[in-house]
C-alpha cells in the first residue's frame, strides 16, 4: 500500500470518516515492522489498540450477597402491633370508663399516647403531601406515552409514503 494512500486514510481516520475495511487496511499497514518516521506515533497507537484488545480481566470479583432486611420489617411490624394494641386498649377503656374516672397516672399515659398518635399522624400527612408530585409525574408520563402512539402512526405513514415513491 502506498504512503500517499495511507496518509489519505489516516486523514480520514482522524476525521472519523473511515469505514471498517479502511481501518483494517490501516491496522494491517501499521502491523509491519518498518514504518516511515513521521508515522511512528500512529504505529504506537495501533499497536496499543491491538494489544489492549487481547487483554482479559482474569481476577475474580467477589460478589457480596444481598443483606436481608427482614429484621427491619420485623421492627416495623412490632411497632404497628404495639400501636394497634394501644389504640384498641384505649378504645376499650373509653367505652367502659370516661376520662373523669381515670387516675392521674392513667390520664397522663392517655395524654402521652394521644400526643404520639398526633405526631405520627402529622409525619404521615407530611409524607403523603409529596405523593401529589409523584401523581403529577405519573400523569405526565402517561400523556407522553399517549403522544408516542401519534409518533408511531406518523412514522408508519411516512414509511408508507417513502415506499410508494
Amino acid at each position: 500500500m502506498g504512503l500517499i494512500n495511507i496518509e489519505q486514510l489516516l486523514e480520514k481516520y482522524d476525521n472519523a470518516e473511515t469505514s471498517l475495511a479502511e481501518e483494517a487496511q490501516i491496522r494491517a499497514y501499521f502491523a509491519q515492522e518498518e514504518v516511515p518516521p513521521h508515522l511512528e506515533s500512529y504505529k504506537l497507537l495501533f499497536q496499543y489498540v491491538s494489544h489492549t484488545k487481547q487483554e482479559q480481566f482474569t481476577k475474580d470479583v467477589p460478589l457480596q450477597p444481598k443483606r436481608k432486611k427482614t429484621y427491619q420489617w420485623i421492627s416495623v411490624a412490632a411497632v404497628a402491633v404495639l400501636m394497634l394494641g394501644t389504640y384498641f386498649q384505649m378504645n376499650q377503656m373509653n367505652q367502659t370508663t370516661t376520662l373523669d374516672d381515670l387516675s392521674q397516672e392513667q390520664l397522663m399515659a392517655y395524654n402521652q399516647t394521644m400526643e404520639v398518635f398526633n405526631l405520627v399522624s402529622t409525619k404521615l400527612n407530611k409524607g403523603s403531601a409529596h405523593l401529589g408530585a409523584l401523581d403529577l409525574v405519573s400523569t405526565k408520563l402517561n400523556e407522553g406515552a399517549e403522544n408516542l402512539v401519534y409518533v408511531k402512526e406518523f412514522n408508519n405513514a411516512t414509511n408508507k409514503i417513502i415506499k410508494n415513491k
